[in-house]
């Protein structure tokens, strides 16, 4: 259950809106009228509330549910308990995630900027924008409409960042060309210096990094993640992807579009990541590699090589998929092959 501290509630619907509005197909003779008022998990969900399956592994779960109304896919109807009206969906995950926004959609605070906010006489505050206290802002910042600027966030000199963001509490952004409907979570660090040096015996010798970052349109960018500015070229972001906490994107490095980096991910110099690939938890990308359009990467992988387009690859150092797991035989058998000699 959302805990009415931090979650307010929009109002309840019928099932008839719900499935109109989640494009699910109703089986016949439901009442379309039956008010649902929240959405829950299967195992707490009662007959007023909306929860889905997405995964066979809760299929005992959703046999003993005591919700009314259920998202699911055709395949899984057969299991539903008596009584329980099932909404068919194609992506019951997509369906529910819909759902529960209209359930509980962001609030969003009402335009204001506060007078403990630092604000360079130069910048742009688009109409509708939300500066908490304590921000500070640059000089020839530009801040689109409606965007909501948390507490504690600097913007440095010449930034520009599109409509309707969201920076989070604490976040830096420097040297940095920010596009519509980007949200930054709290702690991330967009546009500093990266790692860029010549090795020298007598000391090394700092390279200026005279690039920027940029991030296109409806980007989510998750806590405590840091992105280097180019050291010429740019480091850019592309449009509709999606970057989890504490992942450390380096200097120069092209991500596509679509693409889904989970945590703890580190992508070394100059690397290029074409359009919607999966990188899981704590895999490394080395420097200067190119990852192909829709490849997929095993969480903890070493990628040290080109990958191509499609390909799924795993493991330190990482190889095929299919490659991989003949390895991991192998290497049984002859563990086996040894304790029997």
């Amino acid at each position: 259950m959302a805990d009415p501290r931090f979650f307010v509630k929009a109002r309840n619907f019928t099932v008839g809106e719900l499935a109109e509005m989640l494009g699910c197909t109703l089986p016949k003779g439901v009442n379309k009228s039956l008010i649902i008022d929240d959405v829950r998990p299967l195992q707490n969900a009662q007959a007023s509330h909306l929860s889905f399956l997405d995964n066979i592994k809760y299929k005992e779960a959703f046999q003993k549910t005591s919700a009314g109304v259920c998202i699911v896919s055709s395949q899984m109807i057969e299991y539903a308990p008596k009584g329980l009206i099932c909404l068919v969906s194609p992506s019951p995950y997509k369906a529910y995630a819909l759902a529960a926004q209209a359930f509980y959609p962001e609030k969003h605070p009402k335009s204001n900027v506060s007078k403990l906010a630092s604000i360079d006489e130069t910048a742009k505050l688009g109409q509708g924008a939300f500066i908490a206290p304590h921000v500070v802002i640059g000089a020839n910042v530009d801040i689109g409409k409606n965007s909501w600027i948390e507490a504690g966030v600097v913007i440095q000199d010449d930034v520009i960042i599109g409509d309707n963001c969201r920076i989070g509490a604490g976040t830096t952004v420097s040297h940095a060309i920010i596009g519509d409907n980007v949200r930054l979570y709290p702690g991330v660090r967009v546009g500093q210096d990266g790692f860029g040096f010549a090795i020298d015996p007598n000391g090394h010798i700092k390279v200026p990094q005279l690039g920027r970052v940029i991030i296109e349109d409806h980007v989510e960018i998750g806590a405590n993640t840091t992105i280097d500015r180019g050291s010429g070229p740019d480091t850019i972001i592309g449009q509709g992807t999606w970057i989890d906490n504490l992942v450390q994107i380096g200097h120069n490095v092209v991500i596509g579009k679509g693409c889904i980096i989970v945590a703890q991910v580190g992508i070394s110099g100059s690397s290029k990541i074409d359009d919607f690939v999966a990188i899981g938890g704590q895999a490394g990308v080395a420097g200067h590699l190119h990852v192909g359009t829709g490849a997929q990467i095993a969480a903890q992988s070493g990628v040290m090589k080109d990958i191509g387009a499609g390909e799924e690859y795993m493991g330190s150092p990482a190889f095929p998929k299919t490659q991989f797991f003949r390895q991991i035989a192998a290497l049984n058998g002859l563990i086996k092959k040894k304790k029997r000699d």
